[in-house]
This record gives structure tokens, C-alpha cells and sequence, in this order.
């Protein structure tokens, strides 16, 4: 059975060292969402804290408010340029 993530495989990128103390809680999700994720894709074991950097980057895609915002910004900007 095939579980509808929001996340698809994680690519293989060039890490950038991060320190960030989780809960506890929070970590043994990662864990089982990286264990669905690795089922569902047929992919060997992934690091649970390898989900993290995708996470956010599709939380940020898919905030219609922050876009929004940003959209703002980036008008803002370009009209204020000389």
C-alpha cells in the first residue's frame, strides 16, 4: 500500500551543517514519516533529519501567506529601485 506523503524521495544534495535540538517527540515522528518514506519508495534507510530541510522548503511553498507576502516585498522592491 502506497501512503500519499507530501514528500517525495530526498535527493542526494550537499548537506549544510546545522545544529537545532528537537523534541523528543518531534524526532520519533521523523522517524516514522522517514520509515513510510523509505517504504513507499522503495529507497534504503533515510536519516530522519534529512526530512527536515524538504519539510520546510514545502512548507514554505505551499504557505499561501507567505507568498502573498513575499510577492509584496519583492513589489516593493522593484518599485523602490532606482
Amino acid at each position: 500500500m502506497t501512503t500519499k506523503l507530501k514528500l517525495g524521495p530526498i535527493a542526494d544534495d550537499k548537506p549544510v551543517k546545522v545544529t537545532l535540538e528537537l523534541p523528543a517527540s518531534l524526532h520519533r515522528d521523523l522517524k516514522t514519516y522517514a520509515d513510510i518514506l523509505d517504504r513507499d519508495s522503495n529507497q534504503p534507510a533515510t536519516d530522519p533529519v534529512r526530512l527536515i530541510v524538504p519539510m520546510l522548503e514545502r512548507f514554505i511553498a505551499t504557505d499561501r501567506g507567505f507568498a502573498k507576502a513575499r510577492k509584496g516585498e519583492q513589489t516593493a522592491t522593484v518599485q523602490n529601485s532606482p
